[in-house]
């Protein structure tokens, strides 16, 4: 039981993060239901010529290997309008913001990997949402820049404002970690199958390539912890949509091998090893309380759905100035999307 018990906690740690420093285990939990304090109140915005863009932007396919089909751009400039439901949140709800970050030292980041993982702790369900990094959004009080600029930019509290603000979602805590991180992570639990949706031809560096080039098919595949982030991070002859789709199920990999027995049996030693490449501000008691619905998750994986703003969501953009290719979210089906992942709305 007891390695059952620690071995729930590394699955919830991994599919979340994992973390140093608990706050004492209370006898009550209060599940914060609270909104970010907003720099910038307003919902709409028109998008001008000279916004700062200071990420790198996403070359989207140009080859017979596209899922999707090449976006045509729109000339104009649109005017944006963000999400904005005004529905009861669900009680009992849990919104955890996973953020994957091309941290390196001495140069700036960006977070490449933007997720809200939903816990619904009366119904037992949960939900996975991606947020593509290349969302043009209003920033609260920076205006407008694609989304993964905010973390950077003020830390969680405006990433947070960011999402509540654009997509009327709000995040009670946040997990980070770096690339180099996730290939430790992946590397220690001794390596994941990855469920591929999609076959993926893209040039690497692995030592598995074949005249610099790497194919994963369609189905299982073993990969390490290189192989699983180049996989997530491919980028040449598919787009940002694709990327998304890919890091989803690189997650659920990792989660599915954290519950097997193997790596339950190494529960504390992996536990003590994780906890050194993630920042987060989750709390142990609030981890503990997790441990019924990663249970029934673990007994049933349909109880997750997995959604993302995908291309018939979005208005594909080229900031002029820039050149920077970006995508400016449709409210309309963006709004469908998040009342059935966040307030369990569907038709």
């Amino acid at each position: 039981m007891r390695k059952l018990f620690l071995g729930l906690i590394l699955g919830i740690l991994v599919l979340a993060g994992c973390f140093p420093g608990f706050s004492p285990i209370s006898q009550s939990i209060n599940f914060p239901n609270h909104e970010v304090g907003l720099l910038n109140q307003s919902s709409t915005a028109t998008i001008t010529s000279n916004q700062l863009i200071d990420t790198t932007s996403t070359p989207f396919p140009t080859n017979n290997l596209q899922p999707f089909e090449t976006p045509t751009i729109q000339p104009s400039l649109p005017i944006y309008t963000a999400v904005q439901l005004n529905l009861p949140r669900p009680s009992n709800q849990v919104n955890i913001l996973l953020l994957g970050s091309d941290y390196r030292p001495k140069k700036g980041f960006n977070t490449d990997v933007i997720m809200v993982l939903s816990l619904n702790l009366d119904k037992g369900t949960a939900t996975l949402t991606s947020f593509p990094r290349d969302l043009y959004v209003d920033i609260p009080n920076y205006g407008m820049n694609r989304i993964n600029a905010a973390q950077a930019i003020g830390g969680f509290e405006l990433t947070a404002a960011t999402l509540q603000e654009n997509f009327d979602v709000i995040v009670d805590y946040y997990i980070m970690t770096n690339f180099s991180g996730f290939k430790y992570i992946v590397d220690a639990l001794g390596g994941i199958t990855v469920e591929a949706g999609m076959e993926l031809n893209d040039s690497c560096a692995l030592p598995q390539a074949v005249d610099r080039m790497c194919r994963i098919p369609v189905g299982k595949n073993q990969m390490n912890g290189a192989t699983a982030l180049w996989y997530v991070r491919s980028r040449e002859t598919t787009n940002d949509f694709d990327r998304t789709r890919r890091a989803q199920e690189v997650i659920t990999a990792i989660f599915k091998k954290a519950m097997t027995l193997e790596a339950i049996n190494r529960g504390p030693e992996l536990y003590d090893l994780f906890k050194s490449y993630v920042e987060t501000d989750l709390p142990m008691d609030i981890v503990l309380h997790l441990l019924p619905i990663s249970a029934q998750i673990i007994e049933d994986p349909s109880l997750v759905k997995r959604y993302t703003i995908g291309p018939d969501n979005i208005i594909y953009h080229t900031v002029p100035e820039s050149g920077a290719m970006v995508l400016i979210p449709d409210p309309v089906s963006v709004s469908e999307i998040i009342m059935e992942a966040f307030y369990q709305y569907s038709e």
